[in-house]
């Protein structure tokens, strides 16, 4: 199984959108650094833990590569940099939406999804329909979300559009 590493702005997003019952049931596992849970998660979203999050503990050396990537790249948060670090230790995709976080594991290569990203795999996988990933992100917006809105409109349009004769 492919695991998937979040940051919380993520997390939230997809709380907001009340998609928490149905991401868990994604061909993924998701997780987070254990310092991110404990200092922006634990206290207003351990229900998460229930839902499926699985929370992974950096070992020695990817707690100094969260140290370096801090001192090298000062705009993301050390908890930003703790989830990027983690992806580097197992080896897989970052969730993030920040677009600090987004261009450091760009820089340092690694692979980097997002909120929409995770929608569109939520529609493929046949988890949620068009019109609940439009109430979704309806109250994402509502919510103070900061998604790129026009990609959202463009992604809504493609689903909207599919399956209609020409």
């Amino acid at each position: 199984m492919l695991i998937l590493i979040s940051d919380a702005n993520i997390l939230i997003d997809i709380e907001d959108g009340n998609l928490t019952p149905v991401i868990f049931r994604l061909p993924y596992e998701i997780a987070v650094p254990d310092i991110l849970f404990e200092l922006e998660l634990e206290k207003r979203h351990r229900h998460l833990l229930e839902a499926g999050l699985k929370v992974r503990s950096l070992t020695a050396e990817s707690i100094k590569k969260t140290e370096s990537l801090t001192q090298q790249y000062p705009r993301p948060s050390m908890m930003d940099h703790s989830a990027l670090a983690l992806a580097f230790q197992e080896r897989c995709p970052l969730l993030t939406g920040d677009k600090d976080l987004r261009a450091v594991a760009k820089k340092e290569g690694v692979e980097v999804h997002g909120t929409i990203w995770i929608i569109e795999q939520l529609l493929d996988q046949e988890l949620i329909q068009r019109a609940q990933a439009k109430d979704s992100f309806d109250a994402m917006r509502v919510k103070g979300s900061r998604l790129p809105w026009g990609d959202v409109e463009k992604i809504l349009d493609k689903r909207e559009l599919v399956g209609v004769p020409k």
